[in-house]
């Protein structure tokens, strides 16, 4: 849906409650029939008085009804309010998931016999694509260390058309030199992609920073509340516009249902982000102290790696971020996480509730190597939590009886 006012002068927050509610769709204040949020419009098919209003109507044309696989108001309105909250997008495509955002970006940009560059410390089912569907597709993926320019440079050839850049990483939190790398991109006609899930709009504009495309899954923040899944693709008139034909023709669409919890969710983002920033903070704080702990891998943290970047260009944080142990093993750190009563153990992030999932991303690694540098591999067992809306306190109580576990184990010299 392309963006019809600019609100980039409000402030996030504002532009989040505001965002996505034209009068067409929620109705006037004047009227009795008016609601705040655009309601559930549940449609396949679209029907026209005669003939002739079928001929006169736009058939591919944002906000006009057509057919149900080109949206309705309550998929318009999401994706506006999306729109309105990434300075510098005309527009932003919706589906079916964060995996599928990416694969649509990419199947848009690349064409059979293109080289795209991939950030070493990407999403796994990003890596998982590079190596399968784009395999398929005759699209070489190459690897890059996340932290390295000339590791960049160096992955660049004439057949070089996109790279694909997450920071902070999902997994291990490098934060990567975004607007240089997207400058340095563009000076090689490469068309850069930025996995922006873990921050958003409201913490790093990307287009503002020299993105071209920037993609979310909307399953973890926009929506809040670990209960439906989606994707999102903001970028320029041009981009946007081919996104959108290639969505199109790759049969994309969104249940409004789900648009609609989307939207629900959005209106409340920005203080779901603020309380598990500043949670997720207090306890990267008490974990650094912690003597069973090796690293925190925190880019909110000072001192953390990638810190400065982060105070430099980001405004906002989450509540993501990874620990490692000091020794052990792998069945301890299990022992460790089964005795949390107040993590979940499950895949996702960005909800209500706190999680807590293992660490391995040595076997995945391609142009940098894990565990980082100074770290022995029995120091590399890692802990990814996503910190919720609990009590600080009670989540720092259940991570320090679970610590208590792990160390009555002999874990701790």
């Amino acid at each position: 849906m392309s963006k019809p006012t600019n609100t980039d002068d409000l402030h996030a927050t504002t532009r989040g409650v505001l965002a996505g509610r034209r009068a067409e769709w929620t109705g006037t204040p004047d009227h009795p029939g008016a609601v705040v949020n655009p309601p559930v419009w549940r449609a396949s098919t679209h029907i026209y008085p005669d003939m002739a209003a079928l001929r006169a109507h736009p058939a591919n044309q944002d906000g006009n009804f057509y057919y149900g696989r080109r949206g309705g108001p309550t998929q318009w309105a999401l994706a506006e309010a999306l729109t309105e909250l990434e300075p510098g997008a005309a527009g932003t495509v919706l589906y079916p998931s964060g995996v599928a955002a990416i694969a649509g970006v990419l199947l848009t940009v690349l064409r059979p016999g293109d080289v795209l560059l991939m950030t070493d410390n990407a999403y796994e089912p990003s890596r998982a694509m590079g190596r399968g569907l784009l395999k398929d597709f005759g699209i070489e993926t190459r690897w890059f260390d996340p932290t390295s320019p000339s590791s960049f440079e160096a992955g660049c050839c004439e057949r070089t058309k996109a790279v694909l850049l997450e920071s902070p990483g999902s997994l291990t939190m490098e934060v990567q030199d975004v607007p240089a790398l997207a400058a340095a991109a563009k000076a090689r006609a490469i068309v850069s992609i930025l996995d922006n899930t873990w921050a958003s709009a409201l913490g790093f504009a990307a287009l503002r920073h020299g993105v071209d495309i920037t993609v979310m899954s909307l399953t973890k923040h926009v929506s809040g509340h670990s209960d439906c899944m989606m994707g999102s693709a903001s970028a320029g008139a041009d981009w946007y516009r081919k996104l959108r034909l290639r969505a199109q023709g790759l049969g994309n669409v969104v249940s409004p249902d789900d648009a609609s919890l989307m939207l629900r969710g959005l209106r409340t983002m920005k203080l779901r982000l603020d309380a598990e920033t500043a949670s997720a903070l207090a306890i990267a704080q008490w974990l650094e102290s912690r003597p069973e702990v090796a690293r925190v891998l925190c880019p909110m943290l000072p001192g953390s790696p990638g810190h400065d970047l982060w105070l430099r260009d980001f405004t906002a944080g989450c509540g993501l971020f990874s620990f490692v142990l000091k020794g052990g093993t792998s069945a301890a750190r299990d022992a460790l996480i089964d005795a949390l009563d107040l993590f979940g153990i499950g895949y996702s992030w960005g909800g209500f509730e706190s999680l807590a999932t293992p660490v391995d991303p040595a076997s995945i690694r391609t142009a940098s190597a894990w565990p980082l540098a100074g770290m022995e591999p029995s120091d590399a067992f890692g802990i990814r939590l996503s910190i919720g809306l609990e009590h600080t306190a009670d989540l720092i109580a259940d991570l320090e009886q679970a610590l208590a576990v792990w160390a009555a184990n002999g874990e701790v010299a």
